[in-house]
């Protein structure tokens, strides 16, 4: 039986899954304005709407013919449909290679806060990319899915989904196989790509006070100045300082100059408190939402919640330590696969309710995961 291949289609990575065996599974620096990153930002989103969001890339946002946000990349338009189809396509390929068959169907998961628009855009690039778009599944639902899996016991769990562009926070009601989404909100212009914004910020001032150069309009400059920044975040989620050190940044009259400094730990958490603080009233508001004044489990989702700053602030915010029972990088995609399984008949024993649907089937086995870097 062919497979359902499960997609996280993430802002900075995505992930995918599928049921088998009962187990789930510089270019930016030479060229920035020809390489495109964090589409996912725009996909069903008009271009009268976006703000921030433009000034936060290398490339040229543009609007297309019908008036969505769309790229221009060497006098050519594409669309954020079809640029992440792109990315679903060579996810689709990867998959095949890896499991030796064909794949034509998908599942596909978006943030919560998705809106049709987003959600149709989403499924179109699935369909341009030669898939089978069987259903579009909010990434803490799928998240949900992949940790209650085995769950007997009935727990109201919170999911607070930090990822590289967007935040979402999702109250459910699981066990004995049901779930249930009771609440949900979140902030559709927070994630991690906001975060490495503040630390490129920082550098670009800190040079500026030493050299007297600003960098923010040299677009090589910002994207090393980018990469460094997500490397300096990524490492002080377990060390205390971080050495910066980018030789021949720019030149000037007198000569190269290089861009070398340390941040630390605490400084990246000050440069980043304001933007983790901003997940609190989406939280208090779904709380609200689910008539909830405490929750059993909390489950964290994404990559950027390896952050112990923002782990602190959802423990701060739920009263509990955060489950460490799951990888928040591959737990949306894992779900995302057990939906497939679903859907064919391969999983059992699960129920699952939403203010749209009360889709029913039963669970038989785990999603194997293997994960594509973008």
């Amino acid at each position: 039986m062919a497979k359902v291949l499960g997609i996280d289609l993430g802002t900075t990575n995505s992930c995918m899954a599928v049921m088998e065996g009962g187990e789930a599974t510089r270019q930016a620096v030479t060229n920035p304005k020809s390489t495109i990153y964090s589409i996912k930002r725009f996909i069903g989103r008009r271009y009268s709407e976006m703000g921030d969001e433009i000034k936060m890339v290398p490339y040229e946002v543009v609007a297309a013919p019908n008036g969505d946000a769309a790229v221009k990349v060497n006098d050519k338009v594409y669309t954020a449909q079809e640029i992440s189809a792109m990315i679903l396509r060579k996810l689709k390929e990867d998959a095949e290679a890896f499991l030796g068959e064909k794949i034509t169907e998908a599942v596909i998961t978006v943030p919560a806060y998705f809106n049709d628009q987003q959600r149709q855009a989403t499924k179109d690039a699935g369909r341009i990319a030669g898939l089978d778009v069987k259903r579009i599944v909010n990434e803490p639902t799928a998240a949900s899915l992949a940790y209650g899996l085995d769950k007997k016991k009935n727990e109201k769990i919170a999911v607070y989904d930090f990822g590289g562009g967007t935040f979402d926070i999702s109250v459910l009601d699981i066990g004995d196989g049901v779930f249930e989404v009771k609440a949900t909100n979140g902030d559709t212009h927070l994630g991690g790509d906001d975060l490495d914004q503040a630390i490129m910020k920082w550098m670009i001032d800190d040079f500026k006070a030493q050299q007297g150069i600003d960098l923010s309009n040299d677009m090589m400059a910002l994207q090393r100045l980018k990469e460094e920044a997500e490397k300096a975040k990524c490492a002080l989620s377990s060390a205390g300082t971080y050495d910066i050190n980018l030789p021949f940044i720019t030149a000037d009259a007198t000569g190269p100059k290089h861009l070398t400094a340390t941040l630390t730990k605490q400084k990246l958490e000050t440069l980043t408190m304001d933007l983790v603080n901003r997940t609190s009233e989406p939280c208090r508001k779904c709380m609200a939402d689910a008539e909830l004044s405490s929750v059993d489990e909390v489950v964290l989702v994404g990559g950027q919640t390896r952050m112990p700053l923002i782990q602190e602030k959802a423990k701060s915010l739920f009263g509990k330590e955060p489950h460490k029972g799951v990888n928040p990088d591959e737990v949306v995609a894992m779900g995302a696969a057990i939906q497939g399984g679903i859907l064919k008949g391969e999983v059992k024993d699960v129920s699952s309710a939403t203010p749209r649907s009360r889709p029913r089937s039963r669970r038989s086995s785990r999603p194997r995961r293997t994960t594509s870097r973008r």
